[in-house]
């Protein structure tokens, strides 16, 4: 896919100008402590094409260093949808909890230095201590503790010899500071939980805020691409960098995350709803997960065309989800093959055509590409239609079936509607017509119009199956407007999802390999699930509301 320029490109551009040797060497740093979301995804397509773009490298780095929350499901999960995302990590695979004894002899060296120390404040303390935005903050009373204490101090903590949250290591730059990340921010703190992947070697952990611009340089990062969020960061990133005295110094650069509308990407909110069965799992459909999103039969390339349709700037915005939807229904439109589903199937009944009669017609296998050819489907007496394509008591301007009315069955004969056969509790049994069997390859011959066109399926040879009819997770458009008073759940969409069992496919999708797409004719665009056998999600609908490139 084509990469559009946007203004990182213009910062790689100037660097390389002024430093032209540079290899461009960029990351992405996911927490494995949840399932990747479409807004991983923006960061992800960012970080990759952009070493795409200068011929340089790629790295996947794992930023394990909160071990209470991360487990090794997460990383096979991550590393799945990078490789079926196509943004092979070329610089490689690494872990935050690699670089554990570098970023411990680093600490060492800072309280060396006097620039860190360890201080006993608890962390309501602390937070009183840090002062407001337009307040600074004060001295921690372990401020000035000497050197040979901190290390002292910091060697036990190391060792295992206090509780959680007895004790952090802080670095030691600017209370008064106007940035509150600057003010005496921790670096290290003690957790009695053991990692995924180092098991109990350690308790204490580097954070976030320390670990990242180390890791960053040990791998020779030049461009550490990031969300807009961590902008007020940057100057604690720099610090890192430049106090620990690395000679070559990555830049943390920042955009605007993707927001969409009808949905979250909190990653705790998403848990909440996995874990409390409120969902289908980390794969359910309606979530923004890329695993949901390829579970419902999104594409890489739908949703890569998404984020660069959405833009990479400074400026947070909202996007409508209805891009997402038509970057899939484009894609879809011109490679999707056609096959017919009746979702809510009622009985027709050909009177006139012989009961051991078959023939077939020949049905466009997608009419967007006529090298896909055709494919034969049977007719026999009894077929099934779908409700909505019947009325007995018609609106105005209604054109599929209805009393004495005629209409054409796609692909084959034009009939009439001459009875209807009811159930005892009213409901419709069976719709008996006729067929002009004069029509099977053409106009009637008398030249009458016939305006509506419905689909059908043998319903000798029909095989049933299950849709799975998925919808926008939230009704709120903006997620973030939600009042004070509502939580998420109040605005949980209860229609998010509508299950129609009994339904009726052409006999070939029982053969339908997992994953599989196709555009159920006047219906929308589903995919053969990947988790229940015989059962087929909406993709999306065939309404399009955003304008065609």
């Amino acid at each position: 896919m084509e990469i559009e320029r946007n203004f990182i490109h213009d910062i790689i551009d100037e660097d390389l100008r002024k430093a032209p040797e540079t290899k461009i060497h960029t990351r992405f740093p996911p927490e494995p402590n949840g399932y990747l979301h479409i807004g991983s995804a923006k960061a992800i397509m960012i970080n990759y094409q952009v070493a795409q773009k200068y011929n340089g490298l790629f790295n996947l780095r794992y930023d394990d260093t909160n071990p209470a929350k991360e487990d090794n499901e997460y990383v096979e999960a991550i590393y799945r949808d990078l490789n079926w995302l196509g943004a092979i990590p070329s610089g490689g695979v690494f872990y935050g909890s690699d670089y554990f004894e570098k970023c411990y002899e680093f600490a060492v060296q800072l309280i060396k230095d006097g620039k860190a120390f360890v201080c006993d404040l608890t962390a309501e303390e602390m937070r009183a201590y840090r002062g407001t935005l337009t307040e600074p903050g004060k001295n921690s009373p372990y401020r000035d503790r000497s050197v040979e204490e901190n290390l002292e101090l910091f060697e036990r903590m190391k060792n295992g010899e206090f509780p959680d949250g007895s004790h952090t290591l802080r670095a030691k730059i600017d209370m008064s500071s106007p940035n509150m990340n600057m003010r005496d921010p921790a670096i290290y703190r003690i957790v009695h939980t053991d990692h995924h992947r180092q098991g109990n070697k350690w308790c204490i952990y580097p954070l976030y805020d320390y670990a990242h611009p180390i890791q960053d340089a040990l791998e020779g990062i030049t461009h550490s691409l990031c969300s807009l969020e961590f902008e007020n960061h940057r100057p604690l990133y720099e610090w890192v960098i430049d106090n620990i005295g690395f000679e070559k110094k990555p830049k943390q650069r920042e955009f605007a995350r993707l927001n969409v509308t009808n949905t979250v990407m909190s990653k705790r909110y998403l848990r909440y709803l996995v874990e409390n069965n409120m969902v289908d799992g980390w794969d359910d459909p309606r979530l923004p997960t890329l695993c949901a999103l390829r579970r419902r039969g999104y594409t890489p390339a739908s949703i890569f065309d998404f984020v660069t349709r959405a833009g990479v700037s400074k400026a947070d915005s909202l996007v409508d989800i209805g891009l997402l939807e038509h970057c899939i229904r484009e894609e879809l439109n011109a490679t999707a093959p056609r096959r017919i589903c009746v979702q809510r199937p009622v009985k027709v009944v050909i009177t006139n055509y012989p009961q051991d009669k078959e023939e077939l017609f020949q049905l466009p296998n997608n009419p967007q590409n006529p090298e896909a050819g055709t494919r034969s489907v049977a007719f026999t007496r009894e077929l099934y239609i779908d409700q909505d394509d019947f009325a007995e008591v018609p609106p105005p301007k209604f054109f599929r079936m209805k009393p004495d009315g005629e209409v054409r069955l796609m692909g084959a004969y034009i009939v009439k509607c001459n009875e209807i056969v009811k159930n005892a509790d009213g409901s419709v049994k069976e719709i008996r017509c006729t067929a002009d069997l004069e029509t099977g390859n053409g106009n009637p011959v008398d030249g009458r119009k016939i305006k509506g066109t419905i689909h059908w399926l043998s319903a000798k040879y029909a095989e049933e199956t299950t849709l799975m009819l998925y919808d926008k997770l939230f009704t709120i458009e903006n997620v973030n407007d939600i009042p004070e008073d509502k939580t998420y759940n109040d605005y949980l969409n209860p229609e998010s999802l509508v299950k129609l069992e009994h339904c009726f496919v052409e006999p070939a999708l029982a053969d339908a390999k997992e994953g599989e797409q196709f555009q159920f004719v006047r219906t929308g665009y589903f995919c053969k699930d990947t988790k229940y056998p015989n059962t087929f999600n909406r993709i999306v609908g065939l309404k399009d509301s955003f304008p065609k490139k």
